[in-house]
């Protein structure tokens, strides 16, 4: 993993001179905020050059709701009766629900995408989870990170996807809007980790210190261990210097709101339309833990604004990208847990299993709700919760295969087969670095 300083003084005292020695140790000095902080270990060198082929998949934004999204007021069971039953109080009243079926429809917050649904470019599945469900945030994330219940891997699942497709590019995956990595990217394959574009620089880089500068030259002849990180680390301050000197201008009138949100999705789409080789980027989306306040439909309320947020975040990344970028791009949603069917005392509802997922792209399926329902009458429930019918893993698995190349998916999500929902047009041709070398990769008609 690769991560640069976001802050412009790191408050050290300029050192009088330079040397190989001093710039490495200036950079680990700063702990997780160093750019060669977690360049270490061997064969990492050889993963640090851009890739020779092209990857041909689509670019895969993981949007992580952090703190357990309520499915059940994102995507409403409106058609189950015993949704009302159990949320007399903050469940959707019908009349305000968007788009939909008619078991299901959308949160009014959740308009700004209401076109996107319409033109089958969003979809939902609900009643995903965990294999192994906990209601502890701490170990429900890492086991949604790593993915590999029963097994020893300690890499993360989107860190497992890029090394089988082959990534090897500074920028084939990225966390966006935060200073460290998501576990999901943990492992040996080569990414990123901004705040914003804007403000990444290497740790004590400036006009009278170049660092990035002085890091390739004093490395140039140094051991490929060694050497690789640090070009890895002056090409991407070279990169994201370039795209802050060009400044972006969001096309088609997309008009992003002014949240962490919505910064880091309009950072996404540069990198996507900068052509810096971005396979798959994370951006974590928290506050989604409503014990209290969770609260009624109408602007003003906790679940109404954030959703609000999301909505017209993923809207704008929509109509900047237009119809070309979007058509090799796909957005998925995932969070550690649901929440409780039955509402609680405060206005809100506990930590829970099964969930709802949103799914957006060009090739998505949409204007429909993909599940298999287990319904939420009280002997449907497992102890209070909605039963979760569908592993995310089986979700991402066919975006993996369908999308993107992935054609061992046992080496993302061990013991997992993908889901056959159809959620998402093949690809008619995906080649990346590992199918070209390894086995030709299966191909479909869109």
């Amino acid at each position: 993993m690769m991560m640069a300083k976001n802050t412009s003084d790191c408050g050290c005292a300029q050192p009088p001179s330079l040397s190989r020695r001093g710039v490495l140790g200036r950079a680990l000095a700063v702990g997780a905020g160093g750019a060669l902080a977690s360049l270490s270990g061997e064969g990492l060198a050889t993963r640090l050059a851009f890739a020779a082929t092209p990857y041909a998949g689509d670019t895969l934004v993981v949007l992580s709701l952090r703190g357990g999204f309520d499915g059940l007021s994102a995507v409403v069971p409106a058609g189950d009766p015993d949704y009302y039953r159990a949320r007399p109080t903050i469940g959707v009243p019908k009349e305000r629900l968007i788009a939909g079926d008619s078991m299901f429809g959308l949160h009014p917050a959740l308009a700004p995408l209401r076109e996107l649904w319409q033109a089958g470019n969003l979809a939902a599945i609900h009643a995903v989870g965990q294999p192994n469900p906990s209601r502890s945030h701490f170990q429900a994330m890492e086991e949604l990170e790593r993915a590999a219940p029963g097994t020893s891997l300690r890499t993360g699942w989107l860190d497992r996807t890029l090394g089988l497709l082959g990534a090897t590019g500074s920028f084939s995956g990225v966390s966006v809007g935060r200073p460290l990595p998501s576990r999901a990217l943990s492992g040996p394959a080569p990414d990123l980790s901004l705040n914003s574009i804007d403000a990444f620089k290497l740790s004590g880089d400036s006009p009278d210190t170049r660092m990035a500068a002085a890091l390739r030259d004093l490395y140039t002849n140094a051991p490929a261990m060694m050497a690789a990180p640090a070009r890895a680390v002056s090409d991407a301050v070279t990169t994201t210097t370039a795209l802050s000197a060009t400044g972006y201008v969001p096309a088609n009138g997309a008009v992003y709101p002014e949240t962490a949100l919505g910064k880091a999705m309009r950072d996404v789409a540069r990198l996507t339309k900068g052509d810096v080789g971005l396979m798959a980027a994370y951006v974590d989306f928290g506050d989604w833990d409503m014990h209290q306040g969770l609260g009624t439909a109408v602007a003003g309320q906790r679940m109404y604004d954030h959703l609000a947020d999301l909505a017209a975040a993923l809207s704008a990344f929509a109509t900047d990208l237009g119809q070309t970028g979007m058509s090799n791009v796909t957005v998925l949603t995932m969070s550690e847990f649901g929440r409780r069917v039955h509402e609680n005392g405060s206005m809100g509802a506990d930590h829970g299993n099964g969930n709802a997922m949103l799914l957006l792209g060009g090739a998505v399926r949409g204007n429909k709700v993909y599940g298999d329902w287990p319904g939420l009458a009280a002997n449907r429930l497992v102890a209070g919760d909605l039963a979760a019918t569908t592993d995310y893993r089986a979700v991402i698995g066919e975006i993996l295969q369908r999308r993107c190349g992935v054609t061992d998916l046992a080496g993302v999500f061990p013991g997992v087969k993908a889901s056959a929902f159809g959620l998402v047009d093949a690809r008619p041709q995906i080649a990346t670095p590992a199918a070209v070398k390894k086995k030709p990769t299966a191909t479909g008609s869109r």
